[in-house]
């Protein structure tokens, strides 16, 4: 298993719900869920990652069980790991999500090739 798949049936759940349009695919050995063409979380291993964008970057690393994401060597601002700790909880899970969701309007698409 190259993800968490409880998590991943957790996040699908909760996107249905609310009425969120997203397909999944699969990248960086994990899951990723795509958003309006855009990643918008993914799940690696046990983690899940968030983009968030910059503005809420340094804040929520503060918070604990969130972590700068660092998966090649240099960190992504506006990225963040989380431990399966901090989204352990439902209202957890839904607040990571929510801020993603929040911020996919606003976040860049990859070039097409």
């Amino acid at each position: 298993m190259a993800y968490n798949e409880y998590l991943a049936d957790r996040i699908t759940r909760i996107l249905t719900d609310k009425q969120v349009k997203f397909y999944e695919k699969k990248m960086f050995g994990g899951l990723c869920y795509m958003v309006n063409e855009k990643m918008c979380v993914g799940i690696i291993k046990d983690e899940l990652m968030v983009r968030i964008g910059e503005e809420k970057y340094t804040k929520a690393l503060k918070m604990k069980g969130c972590k700068e994401m660092n998966f090649t060597g240099r960190p992504m601002k506006g990225f963040v790991y989380l431990e399966p700790e901090a989204i352990d909880l439902e209202n957890d899970l839904e607040y990571w999500l929510q801020l993603a969701l929040d911020f996919n309007p606003k976040a860049k698409s990859s070039k097409k090739k």
